[in-house]
């Protein structure tokens, strides 16, 4: 007893130094609840002697990284996106078949050659030109080369005319999907990067409370620790090993997104590099907003392909208001010769030329005065137009509602920043003191929770504001060039 009649404090000894290394820093431990505290001796305090408690099984083994990982970085996964995607690959071939049709439709305005033989042979009854019938047998035969053009100037004008609006709405459409195509992958990119670093953080973690779960059970036995921390740990490490194999499997997870996107094969497993994990700037957020949304509605490709819908629909009308007058132009040039003669022979054979030229117009279905084609037309151009709007209200949307929460996301980045310095600084100063008693363990393990949470919430934040930024680049139309992407 101390003068003051209270009983003695002893200092843990050197064992108990020796135990708590800074390997705290790593470990994830749920708060423990009051009944805990309660079996927790004095801050400072250390009672007799306890019997050395029960052995602590070893942690599971948990199992190893899956062999034949590939590499991957952000300029090969675009790379690939832009040569592999089926999506894009759709794309680009609705191009090349908008191209081939309109290039039909220009070859239809050419004239086309027919050659060709014949042989005619008549017996019996006869009429001449002035209506005597009489009896005659009589043979021919031809040889001629025939050159035929038939232009329905009105249709023809106007397919050629549509089908170039129709190449500008694919290539518009095109670019589209190479732009959905990129932040797909660029999604599914940062996804890959952030259960990289999780998964890091919790083998991290894992390895602290093994270690620690040793150091532990040897204070334990040497009486210098609390029995209650060796089991505390021990239930941590179960938690540990169940967060590393979940971290695995959303790795897994991710990369067979990634990998179905690109094409790869999805058995192997791609690991990002995590030098790239950092907070992207793709749009600046101090751009004004009215900047943002003028130059979102020039450069976005969805206006674009909508100006050349509305454009197509405006052509097919004008087809028919204006080009049903346009009359049909027919033509046709035939050379060659003919032979024949009465019975079975055959008279002297000469050369033969036949012309022709003729205009035509359509009165009815299809041509002159149809209405219902004129009003089939008008609906068509309105809806076209209608749609227009619609795309240019939900791109204003998505650019303020994008640019909002990508101020929101940056600041989180900030916030989540300073709470892992603060839970660093925590720590640190939890584990300063552990030479103050053994209730300090449960302090410093409680600080390590709070460093590890934080650390994940950062993760994730960094994840949210990459494919935000990814999301308002898509939105503001910008180029490669123009965002300094890879």
């Amino acid at each position: 007893m101390s003068g003051g009649g209270f009983p003695a404090r002893r200092r843990p000894g050197a064992i108990l130094r020796a135990t708590l290394p800074s390997v705290l820093a790593s470990l994830l431990l749920g708060v423990p609840g009051e009944s805990a505290r309660a079996e927790q001796p004095a801050t400072g305090t250390v009672s007799a002697p306890t019997p050395a408690p029960t052995p602590v099984p070893a942690p599971t083994p948990v199992p190893a990284t899956p062999p034949g990982a590939t590499a991957i970085d952000l300029r090969t996964a675009l790379r690939l996106a832009g040569a592999k995607n089926l999506a894009l690959e759709a794309a680009r071939e609705a191009v090349r078949e908008a191209r081939s049709r309109l290039d039909e439709e220009k070859r239809r305005l050419l004239p086309w050659i027919a050659p060709g033989v014949g042989f005619r042979r008549h017996e019996g009854n006869l009429q001449d030109i002035v209506g005597d019938v009489f009896d005659a047998t009589k043979q021919s035969g031809t040889a001629a080369v025939t050159l035929q053009g038939q232009l329905d100037l009105g249709d023809s004008l106007y397919r050629v005319l549509a089908a170039r609006q129709s190449l500008a709405a694919s290539e518009a459409g095109a670019e589209v999907r190479r732009r959905a195509t990129w932040l797909a992958v660029a999604g599914a990119y940062t996804e890959l990067s952030r259960s990289a670093a999780a998964l890091s953080a919790a083998e991290e973690a894992l390895r602290g409370s093994s270690t620690l779960l040793e150091q532990v059970r040897s204070a334990v036995s040497a009486g210098v620790a609390f029995a209650g921390d060796a089991h505390r740990v021990e239930v941590q490490l179960g938690r540990n090993e169940a967060q590393v194999l979940e971290a695995r499997q959303s790795l897994r997870a991710a990369s067979g997104r990634l990998a179905l996107l690109l094409r790869l094969p999805p058995a192997g497993e791609l690991r990002p590099d995590l030098a790239e994990f950092l907070p992207v700037l793709l749009v600046s957020t101090n751009r004004a907003l009215d900047s943002l949304v003028t130059s979102a509605l020039g450069l976005r490709p969805e206006l674009r392909q909508a100006e050349a819908t509305v454009g197509l629909a405006r052509t097919r009308r004008e087809g028919a208001t204006r080009g049903v007058w346009l009359p049909t132009l027919g033509a046709q040039a035939a050379l060659g010769g003919l032979a024949g003669g009465r019975g079975g022979g055959w008279a002297d054979g000469g050369d033969f030329e036949d012309y022709g030229l003729g205009l035509s117009w359509r009165i009815g279905p299809g041509g002159i005065g149809d209405r219902s084609r004129v009003r089939t037309a008008d609906s068509q151009l309105r809806i076209a137009r209608l749609q227009g709007d619609q795309w240019r209200d939900e791109i204003i949307r998505e650019v303020v509602e994008l640019r909002s929460r990508a101020e929101m996301a940056s600041g989180k980045v900030d916030a989540t920043t300073r709470t892992v310095a603060a839970a660093n600084r925590l720590a640190d100063l939890t584990r300063a003191r552990r030479d103050f008693g053994i209730g300090v363990v449960l302090e410093a393990l409680e600080a390590e929770r709070d460093l590890v949470r934080a650390k994940a919430e950062h993760l994730q934040a960094l994840a949210d504001h990459n494919r935000t930024q990814w999301e308002l680049w898509r939105a503001s139309g910008l180029d490669e060039k123009g965002s300094g992407l890879p």
